[in-house]
C-alpha cells in the first residue's frame, strides 16, 4: 500500500494554508505567500512586457504558476515570460513548457532563494533569461548562460526570445 502523497496535492495544500512550496533539484523549499509590494512590483512589471517588432515570440505572460520541469523539479516563478499560450490540455496543471524567460522579485528574508538557488536552477533547465529585483534596493541582475550583468531599476530590458520589459 502506497501511502505517498501526489506532489501536486502537495503544492496546492501548502498553497491553500499561505506557503508557496517548491521542489528544485529535490530540495523542498518553502516561502511565505507574498507581499503587496512583491505583488504591486510582478504587475507593474507584467504591464510593460510586449514584442518587439521583429518577433515571433507572443510574449505569453504568467505570474505564480507552477512549472514541472524535466529533472522533476517544480517551480513557481514570478512572472514567466512564454512564446505561446498553453494549449488547453495544459492549463489544469503545472505547466511542462520551459518559459523564455522568468522574473523573480526578491521577497524580504528569502534572499537565498532567488539569488542563489533560482538564476542557476533556470539556466540549467533551458530557461534563456533570468531576471532577478530586488525592490527595496532597487537592484537588478540578469543571467544568461554566458554571464550576468547587475543594473539599477528602472531598466528596459530585451530578452532572447523577442520580448521586452521593464524591470
Amino acid at each position: 500500500m502506497n501511502n505517498s502523497i501526489p506532489i501536486e496535492k502537495l503544492l496546492r495544500d501548502a498553497d491553500s494554508i499561505g506557503v508557496r512550496l517548491e521542489i528544485i533539484d529535490g530540495l523542498p523549499v518553502w516561502e511565505a505567500s507574498p507581499v503587496y509590494r512583491h505583488q504591486a512590483e510582478i504587475d507593474r512589471i507584467r504591464s510593460s512586457i510586449q514584442s518587439v517588432e521583429s518577433s515571433t515570440c507572443e510574449c505569453e505572460h504568467v505570474a505564480d504558476v507552477y512549472f514541472r520541469f524535466k529533472d522533476g523539479s517544480f517551480k513557481r516563478p514570478d512572472i514567466a515570460i512564454l512564446c505561446r499560450k498553453p494549449l488547453e490540455s495544459e492549463m489544469d496543471s503545472a505547466l511542462e513548457i520551459v518559459p523564455e524567460a522568468v522574473i523573480e522579485i526578491i521577497s524580504e528574508g528569502y534572499e537565498d532563494k532567488d539569488l542563489r538557488l533560482a538564476p542557476g536552477f533556470y539556466l540549467t533547465q533551458g530557461v534563456k533569461d533570468v531576471l532577478i529585483f530586488d525592490p527595496r534596493a532597487k537592484l537588478i541582475w540578469h543571467h544568461r548562460v554566458d554571464g550576468v550583468g547587475r543594473f539599477n531599476s528602472l531598466q528596459a530590458f530585451t530578452l532572447e526570445c523577442g520580448c521586452e520589459c521593464v524591470v
